[in-house]
């Protein structure tokens, strides 16, 4: 059985506004994509606790609220921040390659 890591790319870094997120769907999987300073992150779409798209949550420094109930998570680690929620964020490793952000599944 092979242990080899398959990246797969999401977009173009340019498409993602520093402060900003986009949604994506790729593999299956429904991803936000935030620009934190210029450093790339991606989780999930969906918060834990609710309907809520975190893609288009109040974005605050690295903590992102999500804009159904009001939650909060840490985009970079995907803890939880602040009630409602209480289940961390799934989280991808994520890098830059050739201008394009990756994620690895």
């Amino acid at each position: 059985m092979s242990n080899t890591c398959k990246f797969i790319s999401l977009c173009n870094a340019l498409e993602v506004p520093q402060g900003a997120a986009v949604k994506l769907e790729k593999e299956g999987l429904t991803l936000a994509v935030f620009n934190v300073d210029g450093a790339y992150f991606v989780t999930q779409d969906a918060c834990t606790h609710g309907l809520g798209s975190l893609s288009e949550g109040d974005i605050v420094g690295d903590v992102v609220e999500c804009n159904f109930h009001g939650g909060a998570f840490n985009i970079r680690t995907g803890e939880v921040v602040s009630s409602p929620c209480s289940v961390p964020l799934k989280i991808y490793k994520t890098r830059l390659q050739g201008g394009s952000v990756e994620i690895e599944i």
